[in-house]
């Protein structure tokens, strides 16, 4: 006991005070000293502000930490980042790693793991990885389409109100509402011409409809080509007529063609006619009548 000294008392407190310190502090980053863990190594471009200790995810799980990042002198523009798994964590050959940008800054890690793979990669394996765009990212993107809806929003409230500063909004809405009583009027009366008239309206174009179809049937039932045959007969009967009219080998052709024959007939009329008009103004000359016998 005479080891155990004053000085070496308050040694031994700080050794155990500092050892508690640090692996307070590293249980407060998230490292758990006790549990065994396997290192990888990813290559990024940008790290856009990955920072040490922070938690590394695989489907939304925290399998490990960052536990280092330190830039790569001899490939320049490019950033080595070590991350601690834990122990019974199999990373599939495949496995690619993504920086997803955090709602407050800073990004995550995520691992996106493939869903069938036959090999595993080893501790210290340098595992793909790429950039991906996170939440701030995309509305960063989105802000030139922001920026022209809200010009378009203050183009439609300015709009609205020059519209509602108008005198003539009262007169409108009015001859709106007025409109529109006239559509439901309107609306009631089709309703109530639907309900009473088109059944019988319905009715009536179903009996037509059967007409047409009575009439259809009668017309297949015709014969229209004996009907067509005589009608081609009767037509050529009458072209013969109208041949024969026009010779002067008969009565009827020499009574239409002959033109003496016509002023003979006009000659005899004119002569009857004169005759007609001498016995009405000489009777005397064609009838003698005497009660005493004729005298010479």
């Amino acid at each position: 006991m005479k080891y155990f000294t004053k000085e070496v008392k308050i040694g031994l407190t700080g050794i155990i005070a500092i050892a508690a310190l640090f692996i307070g502090l590293n249980f407060l980053k998230g490292i758990n000293l006790f549990q065994p863990s396997n290192s990888y190594y990813i290559e990024f471009a940008d790290i856009k502000g990955l920072a040490k200790s922070g938690p590394v995810y695989a489907n939304g799980y925290k399998i490990g930490v960052v536990h280092n990042i330190q830039y790569n002198y001899q490939n320049p523009g490019h950033v080595i980042v070590e991350i601690n798994v834990e122990d019974n964590m199999q990373l599939p050959k495949g496995t690619e790693a993504k920086l997803v940008t955090a709602m407050l800054g800073g990004c995550d890690l995520h691992l996106t793991l493939p869903t069938q793979a036959q090999e595993n990669y080893a501790p210290g394996d340098t595992l793909k990885g790429s950039d991906t765009d996170g939440l701030m990212d995309k509305a960063e993107a989105m802000l030139p389409q922001v920026e022209q809806i809200m010009s378009k929003v203050d183009t439609l409230i300015s709009t609205l109100n020059t519209l509602a500063a108008n005198p003539n909004l009262p007169a409108i809405m009015a001859n709106a509402n007025e409109i529109t009583a006239n559509l439901n009027e309107s609306s009631q009366q089709l309703n109530a011409l639907l309900r009473h008239d088109m059944p019988e309206l319905t009715g009536k174009m179903n009996k037509i409809g059967d007409n047409v179809i009575t009439l259809t049937d009668n017309m297949n039932q015709l014969d229209l080509k004996g009907t067509l045959a005589k009608v081609d007969t009767t037509l050529n009967y009458v072209q013969l007529m109208t041949e024969k009219l026009n010779r002067n080998d008969n009565t009827l052709g020499l009574l239409l063609n002959d033109s003496s024959l016509y002023k003979n007939l006009s000659n005899t009329a004119g002569s009857a006619n004169n005759l007609l008009i001498d016995l009405k103004e000489n009777p005397k000359r064609y009838v003698h009548f005497s009660l005493f016998g004729r005298k010479n």
